[in-house]
């Protein structure tokens, strides 16, 4: 094992022991993006049904359960598992391949499983009058905290994992009533659950598996000022190939192969006031996709010493605004129809090997709240394993210098560091050496 990895198993037997000591009615793990926090839960899982410990886990999406559940049972084969769900619910086949998952939307239905898994919201809801020994909540600093205190009585100790520096829960009616308030529901869950327990301890997992050095520098640098990590590969153990030289060099060109050489593009767009829905920057996402795949793009990782093609499965191009995801699939051809196109919302927790990213102030008069959101731009730069490329129109540094962070502050809401425009500006920094001009 390599010094990282014994650092990165020491911090995870040292999260299993407190959990497994009694000593402590919860436990917090902070995690950086790719540090193993669905591991972890698998990991603890499997722990507590081994010592014939009964446990729910809960987390907050759909696609984020069934993935848990999927890595659970091809995990512990032998292990009776169960998939709690709404009446409405259609599982994929990555939960129905496996044997030993039953799915239900009763708890009554599941009895014999060892370990249930559902979302937060359905385990909210549940009418029957059932606890369990422990929990397991992944993502938990995404979870409202009125769910956990919805929930809070149907266990008695449990292990709370998740990522500070991301998205933080969201709503789409307005909450200023609430801020600053004991009972504000948008709290994080976490937030809420250390404001009143102090004493419970706070692990952090120290090495990202997912980001390559290039990369965690930067996240660690600009998102996770108070807990950094390092990367768990070193110079040289990763990297992209391009099999094919361009015909005629191009901007499109130069951005995939500074992004191929370094981990980090700035492809930059002329500046411009635009609609949110911008067509040129659209356009350049799948421009830079299309081109990736032309240049035959090959990664070389620890996974794969010997190399495999990036497909078009492997490329993820993130945005802001659900209209910008439509933009940008209205322009996609058919050879590009695997691509994952999605907000940051929808593409937290899952991992790619090239990231396209529109950023999120590309083309805007101002720098909104929502727009300078830290865990935003945190969720958008850190889906990659190799390489990220970030199309942008000119000017957003002039636009973070004219709408410095002017967000109010509230009694009894702590201070959130960093905040976005400090990590925005941090961000720009960093890609400043590998700007690649449009035109």
């Amino acid at each position: 094992m390599t010094p990282v990895g014994r650092l990165a198993e020491q911090a995870v037997r040292g999260v299993l022991a407190d959990l497994g000591s009694g000593c402590h009615r919860g436990v917090v793990v902070d995690s950086p993006p790719g540090a193993g926090k669905s591991a972890l839960v698998v990991r603890a899982a499997a722990d507590l049904a081994a010592a014939g410990e009964r446990a729910m886990i809960v987390a907050q999406t759909n696609e984020q359960v069934d993935d848990l559940t999927d890595r659970l049972a091809g995990a512990q084969p032998g292990l009776p598992i169960g998939r709690l769900c709404a009446q409405d619910y259609l599982p994929p086949p990555r939960v129905t391949e496996h044997a030993q998952v039953s799915v239900a939307s009763r708890v009554a239905d599941l009895a014999g499983c060892l370990v249930t898994l559902g979302t937060a919201a359905k385990w909210a809801v549940l009418a029957d009058d059932v606890s369990w020994p422990w929990a397991i909540v992944d993502e938990a600093y995404q979870m409202r905290s009125d769910l956990l205190l919805r929930i809070a009585g149907r266990f008695e100790r449990a292990l709370f994992v998740g990522d500070p520096g991301q998205l933080d829960p969201f709503s789409t009616v307005d909450i200023d009533r609430w801020v600053g308030l004991t009972w504000d529901p948008m709290q994080s869950a976490v937030a809420v659950l250390l404001r009143h327990n102090p004493d419970i301890p706070v692990h952090r997992l120290p090495v990202s598996w997912r980001l390559p050095e290039p990369a965690a520098v930067v996240v660690a640098d600009a998102f996770y000022p108070f807990g950094g990590f390092q990367a768990g590969t070193g110079p040289g153990d990763r990297r992209l190939e391009l099999s094919t030289r361009a015909l005629r060099e191009d901007p499109a060109d130069e951005a995939v192969a500074a992004a191929a050489a370094s981990g980090w593009a700035l492809y930059e767009l002329p500046p411009r006031h635009t609609l949110r829905t911008d067509a040129e920057a659209a356009s350049a996402c799948g421009a830079l996709a299309t081109r990736i795949l032309q240049r035959g793009c090959v990664s070389y990782s620890e996974r794969n010493p010997a190399g495999t093609p990036v497909t078009a499965s492997r490329i993820a191009i993130g945005t802001a605004h659900r209209d910008q995801v439509k933009a940008v699939r209205a322009g996609l051809g058919g050879a590009l129809a695997d691509v994952t196109v999605d907000t940051a919302n929808r593409l937290q927790g899952r991992e790619f090997d090239v990231a396209i990213v529109l950023h999120p102030l590309s083309g805007r008069r101002d720098a909104t709240a929502f727009h300078l959101e830290a865990g935003r731009l945190c969720v958008l730069t850190s889906r990659h394993r190799h390489a990220c490329i970030v199309v942008a129109r000119a000017g957003i540094p002039e636009l973070l210098d004219a709408h410095p962070s002017t967000e109010p502050v509230h009694l009894n809401v702590p201070a959130k560091f960093p905040d976005g425009w400090e990590a925005n500006q941090a961000v720009m920094a960093h890609l400043a050496p590998w700007r690649v001009r449009a035109s």
